[in-house]
């Protein structure tokens, strides 16, 4: 039967020991930055491929943001819109209520001044909010504006609402009432410039339902990404709680070990007395 070797320079059950319970407190350490930063991938090391699509996911993700927030500000761009050509449809009203009064034939031509004068007042404000702007931009200089509407940088057709250089608004602005027959033409002006009226709010209120559907679509694909990234880089708390209390046992376990294995060589002691 052979004797149990018995060295002092090399302790092997140390050596090994020692290396498990470096492992052991690597896995650990790992571990704990889990838990405190919430996230599985602390390193590339921890899960290369995870990380490169989850920066691709976080990529997808900014750029969808700043297509939301152009989304929503062509709504109010749009919305501004309206809010303008429903006050421009109350004047329009009126002027044509006024030109139906100033035909009155029992109206003297003093009559159909004041009228006139109210008229002229009414075609000056839509005058004034031709000129109107949002942000710095016209918003009824007609032009069609391309609204970005994902995160690959497509565009939606905006289109514009042109009152300063439409024919149907201009003509009917620049009629009087001061005589029957001028109101007369000036209400055919007036009727034809609602027509148009009645036209560009349906398309200023297209655009916006438009934008709106494209807005709510990029807030489902945004929810979609977040949470696929979250499967690749979020923490799963419960489980690494579990590995957290494996190699907590583990390091303590290991390291008494430890203290075990270098206390062997001490026996040897007792053969040199």
């Amino acid at each position: 039967m052979e004797g149990v070797s018995m060295v002092i320079n090399t302790n092997t059950s140390a050596i090994n020991s020692s290396t498990l319970l470096e492992q052991s407190s690597t896995m650990l350490s790992q571990s704990l930055q889990r838990l405190s930063s919430g996230s599985k991938i602390i390193s590339p090391s921890d899960d290369s491929a995870g990380l490169a699509v989850s920066m691709k996911l976080t990529s997808q993700e900014a750029r969808i943001t700043g297509a939301q927030n152009n989304l929503s500000d062509a709504i109010s761009f749009n919305q501004t819109q309206d809010g303008y050509l429903s006050q421009v449809n109350s004047a329009l009203s009126r002027m044509s209520e006024l030109t139906v009064l100033s035909q009155d034939v029992t109206k003297t031509t003093s009559d159909r001044a004041l009228y006139n004068q109210e008229y002229q007042a009414l075609g000056s404000y839509i005058s004034d909010v031709s000129t109107k702007s949002f942000n710095g931009v016209s918003l009824f200089n007609g032009d069609t504006l391309k609204v970005t509407t994902d995160s690959d940088g497509n565009t939606f057709n905006n289109i514009g609402v042109n009152l300063a250089g439409n024919a149907s608004y201009t003509t009917a602005i620049a009629d009087n009432i001061t005589s029957g027959s001028s109101a007369q033409t000036a209400l055919n002006d007036v009727k034809t410039a609602i027509s148009q009226l009645a036209s560009d709010r349906a398309n200023v209120g297209t655009n916006i339902e438009s934008l709106t559907y494209y807005n709510n679509q990029l807030s489902t694909l945004k929810n979609n990404l977040a949470a696929a990234n979250s499967q690749i880089t979020d923490v799963d708390v419960a489980q690494e709680s579990t590995t957290y209390a494996k190699y907590n046992i583990l390091v303590q376990t290991g390291t008494a070990m430890l203290a075990q294995a270098n206390s062997l060589p001490q026996s040897v002691l007792k053969l040199l007395s």
